[in-house]
């Protein structure tokens, strides 16, 4: 694997995670981890590291 496949596939995976944490905004799904509940809003904080690590992969991976 070369450095501009890893680029596209670490790329695609960040833009997944950030939309599984969108999709739990807006369905409304509890995390619990060891009895604590994770609050809505690491999730948001969570979208905006997972779009900011896609764009910057992706964005390597289209660099000539």
């Amino acid at each position: 694997m070369d450095q501009k496949q890893f680029s596209f596939v670490a790329g695609a995976i960040f833009a997944l995670v950030a939309l599984v944490h969108l999709w739990r905004i807006f369905a409304g799904w509890p995390v619990v981890i060891d009895g604590w509940t994770v609050p809505m809003w690491l999730s948001w904080f969570g979208i905006i590291v997972g779009v900011g690590l896609s764009f910057s992969g992706l964005r390597l991976a289209t660099r000539k």
